[in-house]
C-alpha cells in the first residue's frame, strides 16, 4: 500500500456541508485486537446531520471523522486476531470514523456479511436495521396480530422497521409524506400524511382501541401524542428528537425531556410502558453482552436482507471526496433511501 492512499472526511466544527475537509495520509496499521477494513460502502444518516450542527447527544469534540457505520473487506489484522479474516466482507457500527477509505475497528465489533447482498445493499441495513430490529423485538417485543404505529415510515429506520414488522405478522400504520404512500401501500402498510390534518385523530380512526406500540423519532409534542395513542398494555419507543435538529441551545435538553417523560409515564399504574431507545446502551458497563447482542441482531437483519424480507433503496452513490454534497442531499429531504459513500 502506497503512502497517502488513505482518505478521510473531517468535520472541523459547526459548518456547512460544503466545508467538510477531505484529508489524505498514510494507511493506518492495526494494533493488537484490531482489524483494518478497506471501506466499500458507508452511509449518510440523520446522526451526521445532527453532528454537523453540534446537536447529536453524545458526539465527540470537533474535529472528528463522521460516519456511523460501514461495510468493507478486512485488509489486515493485528496481533491476536485470526489472520483468516483477511479478505472477508464485514459490517461494523462505529458511531464516528466511517467516512474514511480505511477504518480501524476492534475485531470483536465486526460482523461478517453473508454472500449474496452487495456491500451497498448491506450498508443500507446496518445502523438502520439493527435499530429497527432491536426496537421491534427487544424493546417493544411485538407479536403477530398486533398493530403498531411507525412515525417516519418512509425514512431510513422507518422503512426497515415496517418491513420487519410485516415479516413478523404485525399490522402497520405509518406516517410519511405523500410521496412515500404508494411505496408503503406496496409493503402492506397503511399510510397517514403527517403534513395534513389531525394525525392523532386519523390514527384513532384506524385503531379505535389504540395501537400496541408506537415508534417515535420526532420528539417534542409528537412523543406526548404517541403516548396517548397506545392501547392498554402498549409500548412507546422514542428514539430521537428529529423535530429539534435545527434548534439552538442545549443538545442534551430535548433528549433529557423525553427521558423525564418516560420515567413519569412508567410510574403511572396503567400497564403501558415508555422507553427511550439508544443503540449504544450498555456498551460501557456490559461490553461482552452488548457485542453479543449486536452481533446476533445484525446477523438477523442481514439474513432477512438475504431472504428478501427487507430491502432499502439506494438513493444516491457519491465518492467519499463528495461527502459534503451527499450530506447536503440528505438534508434536502428530496430523496428516498440511503445515500451511500464509496471510496
Amino acid at each position: 500500500m502506497t503512502d497517502h492512499a488513505f482518505v478521510q472526511v473531517v468535520l472541523p466544527g459547526v459548518v456547512e456541508p460544503e466545508e467538510l475537509q477531505v484529508r489524505h495520509a498514510s494507511v493506518p496499521q492495526p494494533g493488537p485486537g484490531t482489524i483494518l477494513i478497506a471501506m466499500e460502502a458507508t452511509g449518510v444518516s440523520f446522526a451526521e446531520q445532527q453532528m454537523r450542527r453540534g446537536r447529536y447527544y453524545d458526539q465527540p469534540p470537533f474535529p472528528f471523522v463522521p460516519g456511523y457505520d460501514l461495510v468493507g473487506r478486512v485488509q489486515s489484522t493485528g496481533a491476536g486476531v485470526d489472520p483468516g479474516l483477511v479478505g472477508r466482507r464485514v459490517a461494523a457500527l462505529v458511531k464516528v470514523g466511517g467516512w474514511a477509505s480505511h477504518v480501524l475497528v476492534d475485531a470483536r465489533d465486526a460482523v461478517e456479511v453473508p454472500e449474496g447482498p452487495t456491500a451497498e445493499q448491506a450498508e443500507t441495513v446496518v445502523v438502520n436495521g439493527v435499530t429497527a430490529w432491536q426496537m421491534l423485538h427487544r424493546t417493544a417485543r411485538v407479536r403477530a396480530g398486533q398493530t403498531v404505529l411507525v412515525h417516519g415510515a418512509g425514512g431510513g429506520v422507518g422503512l426497515i422497521l415496517v418491513q420487519l414488522a410485516r415479516a413478523a405478522g404485525v399490522k402497520v400504520i405509518g406516517t410519511a409524506s405523500a410521496r412515500h404512500h404508494d411505496a408503503l401501500r406496496a409493503l402492506d402498510v397503511t399510510p397517514v400524511d403527517y403534513r395534513t390534518g389531525d394525525v392523532p385523530a386519523r390514527i384513532r380512526e384506524l385503531a379505535p382501541g389504540g395501537v400496541d406500540a408506537v415508534f417515535d423519532h420526532v420528539g417534542g409534542r409528537s412523543v406526548i401524542d404517541s403516548w396517548h395513542l397506545l392501547a392498554p398494555g402498549g409500548t412507546l419507543v422514542a428514539y430521537g428528537s428529529a423535530s429539534t435538529r435545527d434548534d439552538t441551545g442545549s443538545k442534551q435538553w430535548p433528549v433529557l425531556k423525553i427521558l423525564a417523560r418516560t420515567w413519569l409515564w412508567n410510574a403511572l399504574p396503567n400497564g403501558r410502558r415508555a422507553h427511550f431507545y439508544n443503540i449504544w446502551a450498555g456498551k460501557k458497563l456490559q461490553q461482552s453482552r452488548f457485542r453479543a447482542r449486536l452481533r446476533a441482531d445484525l446477523a438477523e437483519v442481514l439474513a432477512a436482507l438475504r431472504r428478501g424480507e427487507i430491502s432499502a433503496p439506494v438513493a444516491a452513490r457519491l465518492p467519499l471526496a463528495r461527502a459534503g454534497e451527499a450530506l447536503r442531499l440528505a438534508e434536502s429531504g428530496t430523496v428516498t433511501g440511503k445515500i451511500i459513500l464509496t471510496p
